[in-house]
C-alpha cells in the first residue's frame, strides 16, 4: 500500500505534479502513472485534479497522515541503527531563518563537524512557516527559531532569551530629542541595556517616522505590531519583510526604523548607521528555542548537537 508513497508525498507538498516531477527528476508522465499505480491499488483517488492548485480527497488526507507515521517509523529506526556506529556515520538535518543560518548555527555546526567530522550535517534556510512544515513531515531534524511553535506538536529547549530593540536610522532628526533614550551597541553586546536602570523610549514620539515591518506570520512582525498597539499609534509601513537581516540592513541605508532583536545586534558585524533605543512592555521580550517534532526517537547526534548549543 506504501510502495511508491514518496512520489504521492513529493506532489502533495508540491501541490503540482510538474514541480514534483521537477523535483524527483522523473518525468511528469511517468509520476503520474506512479500516482495512478498507488490511486488504484487502494481503490480511491487521492487528489482532486479538478482543483488548482491540486487538493487532497478526504481519502487522500487519510492517506498522507499514515505516510507521515511510516516515514517517522523509518526515521526512528535508522537513527537508532546509525547510533549503534557510535556516530560514526549518520546525518543531521537543522533548519533556520537567514539570521540563525548566518550568525548562530555555523559555529554551532562547526563545533560539532569537529567533534563528529563522519556525520553529514544539512543546512536548510527558510522562512518560520517552511521550517515548521518540514519539521512536522520529518524532513528537519531540529530547528532554531524566535517564533511559539504549537506545543501540541513540537518539543523545545530554550537556547536563549532575546530582546527587541528599536534601530533608528542616525539622520532622523527625531533622535537629537531623544538622546537621553539612546544606548550605545556596548552596552546591548555586554547585556548592560536590560537593567531597569535603562528607561524606555516614549515609543509615540515615532509615530510620524516610516517603518520597516516584518510580515504578520513573522514572530518579530507580530511584536512589533503589538507593541504600537500597546503605545497608541498603527505605524507608517512602508516596507513589509520577510527576514529580520533585510529589515537590519534597509534601516542601516536610512530608509526606515525598524525592531531588531538583541541577539542579532551581538552577532552582526557593528555599525554607525543606527541609533538603538529600549522598548517598552513585556512584548519585546521573547525566547529562542530549539524545536523537534514531539513522539520522535531524539538520535544520538540530535542529542550530541544540543550538548554543543546548551551546554550545562
Amino acid at each position: 500500500m506504501f510502495q511508491g508513497m514518496e512520489y504521492i508525498y513529493e506532489v502533495y507538498k508540491e501541490k503540482s505534479f510538474s514541480k514534483a516531477a521537477a523535483a524527483l527528476f522523473i518525468s511528469q508522465p511517468s509520476l503520474s502513472a506512479n500516482v495512478k499505480r498507488v490511486e488504484n491499488r487502494i481503490g480511491y483517488p487521492i487528489f482532486d485534479r479538478s482543483t488548482k492548485p491540486l487538493q487532497l480527497t478526504e481519502v487522500g488526507k487519510h492517506y498522507i497522515q499514515a505516510v507521515e507515521k511510516v516515514m517517522d517509523i523509518e526515521n526512528n529506526l535508522e537513527n537508532y541503527l546509525l547510533d549503534l556506529g557510535n556516530l560514526k556515520t549518520g546525518t543531521l538535518n537543522v533548519g533556520g531563518s537567514n539570521f540563525f543560518s548566518s550568525w548562530i548555527l555555523p559555529p554551532l555546526i562547526a563545533d560539532f563537524s569537529q567533534k563528529f567530522p563522519h556525520v553529514q550535517i544539512s543546512l536548510v534556510e527558510e522562512s518560520t512557516a517552511k521550517l515548521s512544515q518540514f519539521l512536522q513531515a520529518g524532513k528537519l531534524d531540529l530547528v532554531i527559531d524566535n517564533c511559539i511553535l504549537d506545543n501540541q506538536i513540537f518539543e523545545h529547549y530554550i537556547y536563549q532569551k532575546e530582546q527587541l530593540l528599536l534601530a533608528v536610522p542616525k539622520n532622523y532628526s527625531i533622535n537629537t530629542k531623544l538622546q537621553e533614550y539612546q544606548i550605545p551597541i556596548e552596552e546591548i553586546r555586554n547585556g548592560q541595556f536590560r537593567s531597569s536602570d535603562i528607561p524606555s523610549v516614549p515609543l509615540n514620539k515615532f509615530e510620524n517616522e516610516p517603518f520597516i515591518i516584518l510580515r504578520s506570520d513573522n514572530d518579530t512582525g507580530k511584536r512589533a505590531l503589538t507593541i504600537c498597539q500597546e503605545n497608541n499609534f498603527t505605524p507608517h509601513t512602508i516596507f513589509r519583510l520577510d527576514q529580520q537581516m533585510t529589515a537590519y540592513n534597509i534601516a542601516c541605508s536610512g530608509m526606515g526604523i525598524t525592531f531588531i532583536g538583541d541577539l542579532l545586534l551581538a552577532s552582526a558585524p557593528a555599525t554607525s548607521e543606527l541609533i538603538f533605543y529600549k522598548l517598552p512592555g513585556k512584548n519585546c521580550n521573547r525566547n529562542v528555542s530549539f524545536y523537534w517534532k514531539k513522539g520522535r526517537y531524539i538520535s544520538r547526534a540530535m542529542e550530541e548537537f544540543l550538548k554543543i548549543a546548551l551546554p550545562q
